[in-house]
């Protein structure tokens, strides 16, 4: 099971740090971007409807709280998992001690 883990650990951190050699000083732009510019192809009059209360000071930041946010998102969701998890196996062990 800790050598399954491990090569799993393993797998992602390659899949993440690969990509990064392969292509050097390629632009990572979000979808935000590519909706701007396919709407603005589509119709060079369009005015957006509103605009940021607050725009991040640089691309690192904006990609950073984005990651924070995901991590906090990840947290959350394994919480709630590992907390159903008890609950149904403490039901479980409760069910099986009364019999």
């Amino acid at each position: 099971m800790f050598k399954k883990n491990l090569l799993l650990i393993a797998i992602v951190i390659i899949l993440a740090i690969v990509p990064l050699f392969l292509q050097k000083g390629a632009e990572f732009g979000g979808a935000d971007g590519e909706a701007e510019a396919a709407i603005t192809e589509i119709n060079k009059d369009y005015e957006p409807w509103f605009s940021s209360l607050w725009e991040p000071p640089s691309g690192e930041i904006e990609s950073l709280l984005f990651a924070l946010q995901a991590a906090i998102g990840a947290g959350f969701i394994g919480y709630f998992c590992g907390l159903m998890r008890g609950r149904s196996k403490k039901v479980d062990k409760d069910l099986h001690d009364s019999h």
